[in-house]
C-alpha cells in the first residue's frame, strides 16, 4: 500500500492561477463502489478554472456545493492501487482512465492518488500513454454525448427537452466551430468516423492539423465569416459560444440542428422562422462510453492532440497557458 500522505493541488481561496497550492494531504480511502487510483496524468478542463475563479455550484446540481480547501479536477489516467470489496471488473494493477463524478466539483483529480467511482472508469487503451489518455475523458465524452449517444435520461439544466444527437452518415454535413480545441478536435474525428463531411472552423494556424484529422473544408475565422461562406449544413457543433453564436444558425439548412456546447442566447422566434433546432446537453461521467471511445483510440481511428504538459506542482502554469487561449487539443498535468 502507498504511504499515508500524498501531494495534491488545493484551493484555499478563489482567484487567479496563483491560488493553486501544492499541498501534502491524506491519501483518500475508496468508499463502496470505488477504487483507489495512483494518478499518472490529469486533464485540465474549463470547470477547473471556473471552480478556481469562484463558481461553486454546478448548473443543475444545486446541492453540489464546494467547501474550501478543495482539490480540483476530473480527468485522470493512472493505475488501480486498491479496490473496495464490492467492486468487480477492476483489480490492482489495471491501467484506467476516466471522468470523475461529473457534473460536480468533487472529482479531486489534481493529486497523486484519487478515490474514483468504478463506474466512471474504463481500461486505458493500450495504444496510448497516460498523458494522452488523460486528455480524453471530458472533451471526448462531450463530443460523444453531443454527437453519438447521450447515454442517460437525466434532464439537462439548459433545456426542457432531452438532447437527441443527429444521425451522422455520408449524406450529412457537419460544421465544427472551435475545431482545434479539446471537444472540437474529437468532434471532427467522430463525425468523420460516422462518414459525415466536416467543415472545420478555427484560426489559420490550425489548418494542416485539422485537415490531417479528416476535415474536408477549413475556414479561418480570422479572415472569413462562416455564415457568409457556408449554407445548407445539417449540423453545427459550436464549442466556442459567446454573444454572437446565433450567427451560425444561418449556415443551416431547414430542418438542421445547432448544438452549442456552451449555451448561448437564441431567439425562439428566429429558430422557428429558420426551421432549425437548438439543443444542448451536459456531459456526464460514463465509463461504458469511455470504453467505446477507447476502442477507437486503440485502433487509431481517433487521436488525442496534446497542446502542452506541466507537472502537477506547476498547475499554475497550466492554468496560465489555458488563459492565453488558442489551445490545440488538451493541456495535461503529469504526476511523478
Amino acid at each position: 500500500m502507498p504511504t499515508q500522505t500524498m501531494r495534491a493541488i488545493r484551493l484555499h481561496e478563489h482567484g487567479g492561477p496563483e491560488v493553486l497550492r501544492y499541498d501534502e494531504v491524506p491519501i483518500p480511502e475508496p468508499a463502496p463502489g470505488e477504487v483507489l487510483v495512483r494518478v499518472h496524468a490529469v486533464g485540465v478542463n474549463p470547470p477547473d478554472w471556473y471552480l478556481r475563479d469562484g463558481l461553486t455550484t454546478m448548473p443543475g446540481e444545486p446541492e453540489a456545493r464546494v467547501s474550501l480547501p478543495t482539490v480540483p479536477g476530473t480527468d485522470v489516467s493512472g493505475v488501480v492501487e486498491a479496490v473496495a470489496a464490492d467492486v468487480h471488473g477492476l483489480a490492482p494493477g489495471d491501467e484506467v482512465f476516466g471522468l470523475l463524478r461529473f457534473p460536480s466539483f468533487s472529482g479531486s483529480a489534481y493529486a497523486e492518488y484519487v478515490a474514483a467511482p468504478a463506474s466512471d472508469l474504463a481500461i486505458k487503451p493500450a495504444g496510448i500513454d497516460h498523458v494522452h489518455a488523460a486528455g480524453v475523458p471530458m472533451a471526448g465524452l462531450t463530443a460523444w454525448q453531443f454527437l453519438i449517444e447521450v447515454g442517460h435520461d437525466l434532464p439537462s439544466p439548459f433545456q426542457k427537452a432531452r438532447h437527441r444527437p443527429t444521425t451522422l452518415d455520408d449524406g450529412t454535413t457537419v460544421l465544427v466551430n472551435g475545431a482545434a480545441g479539446g471537444v472540437g478536435h474529437f468532434a471532427v474525428q467522430l463525425a468523420k468516423w460516422k462518414g459525415a463531411r466536416v467543415i472545420a472552423v478555427a484560426s489559420g494556424t490550425h489548418e494542416s492539423f485539422l485537415r490531417d484529422l479528416g476535415a474536408d473544408r477549413f475556414i479561418d475565422y480570422t479572415r472569413s465569416r462562416p455564415e457568409e461562406l457556408v449554407h445548407d449544413v445539417d449540423l453545427v457543433l459550436d464549442t466556442v459560444g459567446g454573444p454572437r453564436s446565433d450567427r451560425l444558425l444561418h449556415t443551416l439548412k431547414r430542418g438542421g440542428a445547432h448544438f452549442p456546447v456552451f449555451p448561448g442566447n437564441f431567439d425562439e422566434e428566429e429558430t422557428t422562422k429558420l426551421d432549425v433546432t437548438v439543443s444542448s446537453a451536459q456531459v456526464r461521467s460514463n465509463g461504458a462510453q469511455l470504453a467505446e471511445l477507447g476502442r477507437l483510440l486503440d485502433t487509431g481511428t481517433v487521436r488525442v492532440s496534446i497542446d502542452s504538459t506541466f507537472t502537477l506542482a506547476d498547475a499554475r502554469a497550466a492554468h496560465e497557458r489555458a488563459a492565453r487561449g488558442h489551445i490545440r487539443g488538451k493541456i495535461v498535468l503529469t504526476v511523478a
